[in-house]
């Protein structure tokens, strides 16, 4: 007898796990429930990366995995979305936005693959409630605030909103060193130093946006 594919295998747990006979933990979830779950499993896979260890990796690749069925299992139940729809989206997604590999598109190097690939995601969302009407669009809002702040640096110097900083002799090994002494700072006085750069982050934002409209003539 032919065994099926893992991943069927998976699914059909997952729906047993929230059928009626199935477990009070898994039925009671929805996606709001879960939606910090996925944010701990990155953070176990960095580390098992990290680790160099592949019996790890291998685990938690499974536990993110999980938390993709998971979801999938809740939109099938809401008939909203299933797993085929998921995976499709995805694939097709990679097949449209590598024209250079599956298309007659020529690239010289990375920076035109980056290129490319930002102009053909503004013509998917383009006319959608998901356009991307700023240059800062697009950074999720609950990444940690120190990578937020890259982000958001990162998209602004794409804009031209801020000029490339001057090479003023810092070195990494002094630059880790500031940032522990400013968390350092911000704990002895009982200040969270978290919060602190996220409400700096969104004031910055505010700026750059204020300046990325008078530029634009609105």
């Amino acid at each position: 007898m032919k065994k099926s594919p893992a991943i069927n295998d998976l699914l059909a747990v997952m729906a047993k796990l929230r059928s009626p006979k199935g477990c009070p933990w898994d039925r009671e979830q929805n996606h709001m429930t879960l939606r910090f779950h996925a944010v701990e499993e990155v953070y176990e896979l960095i580390d098992a990366i990290e680790a160099d260890d592949d019996h790890e990796l291998a685990e938690e690749l499974g536990d993110l995995l999980l938390q993709v069925v998971f979801h999938c299992q809740l939109g099938q139940e809401r008939g909203a979305f299933d797993f085929e729809k998921v995976a499709r989206h995805i694939t097709d997604k990679l097949i449209r936005r590598h024209p250079h590999v599956f298309g007659e598109m020529k690239v010289k190097n990375v920076d035109e693959v980056w290129a490319n690939w930002e102009k053909i995601k503004r013509a998917e969302k383009h006319g959608t409630k998901h356009e991307r009407a700023s240059a800062l669009d697009g950074i999720p809002k609950h990444l940690p605030a120190l990578l937020r702040a890259e982000k958001l640096v990162k998209k602004a110097r794409k804009a031209h909103l801020i000029s490339k900083a001057a090479k003023n002799g810092t070195t990494k090994s002094a630059l880790a060193k500031q940032l522990f002494k400013l968390a350092e700072c911000a704990q002895s006085k009982g200040w969270n130093a978290e919060e602190l750069l996220r409400a700096e982050v969104k004031k910055r934002e505010r700026k750059f946006r204020q300046m990325e409209t008078r530029s634009a003539g609105f």
